[in-house]
């Protein structure tokens, strides 16, 4: 009790502004105490107001009040420090705002330690004790403090919810059960709760098999990791080795060349540094746009934000943020074999490459990176004329149109190796005749290009691949290897193939397909081209080798032609 009762005689010796015993102990008109120096920082706050006011009774006063230290307090303050004791932490016994308070504590609320389900109410640890001495008390049901008692409460009713309706899969009250849930199959909510425990367990075998299927997974890829790096230490040992012998070589033309590059280096370093420039022009306007927006982000007109913002906030294309392509390395052997083969080779070589050399100029490029294009007005920036070879096509392909437009003999034998074609293609997944309806493009494509194809009939594909050569009967037709790419227009849908992978691609039909390589960035797309270009279907890899156009008419009445896009 006399621990108690020093616990009391703490709570009203403490300030309820810092929450700790009082210093300099001030008492103003309405009776609260505080410290000298909390009260005055208050009201200091408040002076805007000119309202001085009480921080716990909101009494005002008129005008501000003098403060006088109120000496009995100080006297009874420096006795309690006097016993060792001082004001219990706010994180240690009183409730912070992330804490459950005590409903039944007056003043300065403890920390609750259990709420009752059926009180609905939450106890610090004095006013618990009924709880636990009452037989009155003997069936509520104490849980850790909650915050959300309230929830526990029928909106409608105003009665506790204990029972749970499997109709509506909702909590209710008893009198929800005889009103709008009448008839409905219902259960206490404890057996309820129950039923769903044990779909917990199971719901958690699930997660932490899961948990150790990945676990798996990571120690596979730490393994990879292991792999790569020791691939990758053993060709770094293998190359140098290479490039040693291949300096030696050099070693011969070094002067030259070094005067050569030299002398192209002065005219390059210029041009960059005029680039330079420019971009660091561009640095220092976007920071100073970016200044200004900050500046506007704080202002507290609206009209001003308004007129400002859409000006400020306005980027030209050539602002766009460069596109970073990220080509993970798999298989490093093939590094040393590459390095091995040039050394052996550029022994023979090197000598008539530098009579090559001392006849032209190095060009040394500086690009920097273009955003893809969005419009179809961009995509024609990168249109390419394209035509058809005839060594390329297949048996049953006509040319016509300036080799441009690809369609299917006219012959009745050809007719009816198509119907049987095209049965033994859907029923079996047979692709050795659809090589003879295929013709590929007579240039080759790299850097940006872009070209539209019109077609028409029940079976059309255009495609993008990397053997430029007729296929033999033995090879496959356009996307059913890891060498080509292919969009197959059919007469209610579109299909995406590659590597003998189908993917269906949803959307309305064209009678046009716009097709657009960007082969150092490894990114090719295929478009439906109406009134706007709506993507189809979009790869991302690496090419390694120049790429080829490519057409498929697998139908009696099918056609596709190129599109003049100038």
């Amino acid at each position: 009790m006399a621990q108690r009762g020093i616990q009391m005689d703490q709570e009203k010796l403490c300030c309820s502004i810092c929450l700790d015993l009082l210093k300099d102990p001030v008492t103003i008109a309405c009776g609260h105490n505080y410290c000298m120096s909390c009260i005055k920082s208050h009201w200091d706050e408040e002076d805007q107001k000119k309202i001085p006011s009480c921080p716990q009774c909101r009494h005002t006063f008129m005008p501000r009040p003098a403060l006088v230290k109120n000496t009995m307090l100080a006297d009874l303050v420096e006795e309690l420090k006097k016993t060792g004791l001082q004001a219990a932490p706010a994180d240690h016994c009183y409730a912070g705002p992330e804490d459950v308070a005590c409903d039944f504590c007056t003043g300065r609320k403890l920390k609750a330690v259990k709420s009752c389900l059926q009180c609905l109410v939450s106890y610090c640890e004095q006013h618990l004790q009924p709880h636990y001495e009452s037989p009155a008390f003997e069936k509520h049901k104490l849980v850790d403090p909650s915050k959300k008692l309230k929830e526990n409460i029928c909106t409608r009713h105003n009665k506790v919810i204990e029972i749970f309706c499997r109709t509506d899969q909702q909590c209710i009250c008893y009198l929800c059960c005889m009103d709008e849930h009448k008839g409905h199959d219902t259960i206490s909510a404890a057996a309820e709760r129950t039923e769903r425990q044990k779909e917990l367990g199971v719901s958690r075998q699930k997660i932490q098999r899961r948990i150790q299927n990945r676990e798996k997974d990571v120690t596979v890829l730490q393994q990879e990791v292991e792999a790569i790096n020791h691939s990758a230490d053993k060709a770094v040992r293998d190359s140098e080795k290479i490039f040693s012998d291949l300096i030696r070589l050099i070693e011969k033309r070094r002067s030259d060349v070094k005067q050569h590059i030299r002398c192209q280096q002065k005219t390059k370093v210029r041009q960059v540094k005029e680039l330079q420039e420019k971009l660091q022009q561009e640095i220092t306007d976007l920071r100073r746009k970016d200044t200004e927006l900050e500046k506007l982000s704080h202002t507290e007109d609206h009209t001003q934000f308004l007129q400002s913002y859409p000006s400020l906030s306005h980027l030209t294309d050539s602002e766009d943020s460069s596109r970073i392509n990220i080509r993970p390395v798999r298989h490093f052997e093939d590094v040393t074999a590459a390095v091995s083969e040039a050394r052996d080779k550029l022994q023979d070589f090197v000598s008539d490459v530098w009579t090559k050399i001392s006849l032209t100029k190095t060009e040394v490029d500086v690009l920097l990176a273009q955003p893809q294009p969005k419009t179809r007005a961009e995509f024609l920036q990168y249109s390419r004329q394209i035509t058809l070879d005839p060594n390329t096509a297949g048996d049953w392909v006509r040319l016509s149109g300036g080799n441009r437009r690809a369609t299917v003999r006219q012959s009745p034998v050809i007719a009816q190796n198509l119907k049987l074609q095209l049965y033994f293609c859907s029923a079996l997944g047979s692709h050795s005749s659809i090589i003879r309806l295929q013709v590929l493009s007579r240039e080759s494509l790299t850097g940006r290009c872009y070209w539209e194809v019109e077609w028409s009939g029940p079976r059309v594909s255009v495609a993008v691949t990397s053997a430029h050569r007729r296929e033999t009967e033995n090879e496959t037709g356009f996307g059913n290897n890891d060498t080509s790419w292919a969009v197959y227009c059919l007469s209610d849908s579109y299909v995406f193939r590659h590597n003998n992978i189908i993917t269906p691609i949803s959307g309305p039909q064209s009678s046009r397909v716009g097709v657009y390589l960007d082969h150092p960035a490894g990114i090719l797309s295929f478009y439906r081209v109406s009134d706007t270009m709506t993507l189809l279907h979009r790869v991302q890899t690496t090419f390694t080798q120049p790429l080829y156009a490519g057409f498929g008419v697998s139908g009696y009445y099918s056609s596709a032609e190129l599109c003049d896009l100038k």
